[in-house]
């Protein structure tokens, strides 16, 4: 395990973030919200990451790239991961900007447990210890598996 001080307060800081996006996303009674919260969970721990691993390139101009385009440059081994979420950035968009049918209860629901998923493997990657799963307070009916059990084959 890496030594967590041996880490960048920013690192810490995105992590801390990351898991309070994750909470307001489990307590959030609307289905936008809880989307929008856990994809901001999701963006604030590969953020964490980034803060860990980037080094910035020299000054010379260089194109923007979007956080996902960052995370598979400087942790290729996230690149699933990576193209997932870059993929839910503009259902998140319509979310907050209060679109009730941009995403279904479900669809709200799989990406809470899938960010939670997310930052643990995050944390793993950091050398920490990953945080004790909390997506599964929401309840997932018997014989329905997630989009990411589907995806991995594991339950």
């Amino acid at each position: 395990m890496t030594n967590p001080y041996a880490l960048p307060a920013t690192t810490h800081s995105y992590l801390a973030r990351a898991a309070e996006s994750l909470h307001e996303a489990i307590a959030a009674d609307e289905i936008p919200t809880r989307y929008a919260c856990a994809h901001v969970a999701a963006l604030r721990a590969a953020a964490a990451l980034l803060a860990a691993r980037a080094r910035p390139a020299p000054a010379r101009r260089r194109p923007q790239k979007n956080a996902w385009v960052l995370l598979t440059e400087v942790a290729p081994e996230l690149e699933e991961w990576a193209r997932f979420f870059a993929a839910g950035a503009a259902k998140r968009a319509a979310a907050e900007a209060g679109s009730t049918r941009a995403v279904s209860e479900r669809e709200a629901d799989d990406l809470v447990r899938d960010a939670d998923r997310f930052l643990a493997v995050v944390e793993q990657a950091l050398g920490l210890v990953p945080h004790v799963p909390c997506a599964e307070r929401l309840a997932v009916p018997a014989g329905r598996a997630t989009r990411s059990e589907a995806r991995t084959g594991v339950a």
